[in-house]
């Protein structure tokens, strides 16, 4: 597997209307846009004939049409119109390369080469007894790991989340279990002491999380519900699903799926917006902004057995982009 044989997410879903959408992923800029039966298309965003950007065409009559001489081209990427010539029917070779894509989490996925691999999981999605809310995008300066180590790391709460998620009177972080799993790496008992861990809190509890790595760029917080709760049972998750830009920039996404039917769409992104933004500025500081590999190139401690798995994980999974 390599990052171009793994699904991505490039926009929201209804970011994807009726005109050409221009994103960029894995340094590869592409165009997004609905057919007549509405379902979501990647091109690479060129014309073949002079080399316009697509995404400042439109789509007309079901084809997406280039902005520079009109040239139209259906969902297979095949030249269906050349206007300057009527009666002209265009040959195979006259097209643009398609992507795979699939909608999913609220999002818009594309895989740039074929391969066997899957969506990556995130199981709250099924559960009807929560609500799923998008929050984002946020454009990062930093490489995608890095997002996802800072992600899974409990020990800066204290610090960069003090008086929200951490206290700098209470940053022991006790002994948790990570595990192997089929798409990734997952650490249960993670335990933090946290003055508001959500929306509603009104005083500090001890929660307890599991987090799990389900591919390279993806990662998803479980909430264990607290002990006499009415929620008991229910696992709340909020997942992470990063596109990765370039090697040093990233666009961000969470997506809740959590059992607050109270609040406002807004008042849940608030509170995920305030959270990400204390991490963005530590984030895009960090040197160098890929994320090394070589287990000599920065110090760790026992608290950081989860990210030292992931960073295991991705030279397993032969990760070149956003890493060093």
């Amino acid at each position: 597997m390599t990052e171009r044989t793994l699904w991505h997410p490039v926009a929201q879903s209804q970011e994807v209307v009726t005109a050409p959408l221009s994103v960029q992923l894995l340094e590869q800029s592409l165009v997004l846009w609905r057919n007549a039966d509405g379902l979501a298309q990647a091109f690479v965003d060129r014309c073949p004939h002079r080399g316009a950007r697509l995404s400042m065409g439109r789509v007309e009559n079901g084809h997406l049409e280039c902005p520079y001489h009109g040239w139209q081209f259906a969902s297979s990427g095949q030249c269906v119109k050349v206007p300057a010539l009527p009666d002209f029917v265009p040959p195979p070779s006259q097209c643009v390369k398609s992507f795979e894509v699939q909608e999913a989490y609220g999002l818009v996925w594309v895989r740039l080469e074929v391969s066997e691999s899957q969506l990556p999981a995130f199981a709250a999605e099924s559960d009807s007894h929560l609500r799923k809310v998008n929050c984002g995008p946020y454009d990062v300066a930093a490489s995608a790991p890095r997002i996802i180590e800072n992600f899974l790391d409990m020990s800066h709460f204290g610090f960069v989340h003090e008086g929200w998620l951490g206290s700098r009177d209470a940053t022991a972080i006790a002994t948790y279990e990570v595990e192997k799993t089929e798409t990734g790496v997952i650490a249960t008992g993670c335990k933090a002491v946290q003055p508001q861990s959500n929306l509603h809190s009104t005083q500090a509890a001890e929660v307890e999380y599991t987090y799990e790595v389900t591919a390279p760029y993806t990662a998803v917080l479980t909430k264990i519900p607290e002990e006499g709760t009415s929620k008991q049972g229910w696992r709340e998750q909020i997942g992470l699903f990063i596109c990765p830009v370039t090697p040093e920039s990233s666009r961000v996404w969470f997506r809740l799926a959590v059992a607050d039917f109270e609040s406002t769409d807004e008042q849940l992104q608030t509170f995920q917006h305030t959270i990400f933004v204390q991490d963005q500025p530590v984030l895009e500081s960090q040197l160098p902004k890929a994320l090394p590999l070589d287990p000599r190139a920065e110090m760790h401690s026992a608290a950081d057995r989860m990210s030292a798995a992931y960073r295991r994980f991705l030279k397993a999974q032969a990760i070149t982009f956003g890493v060093c």
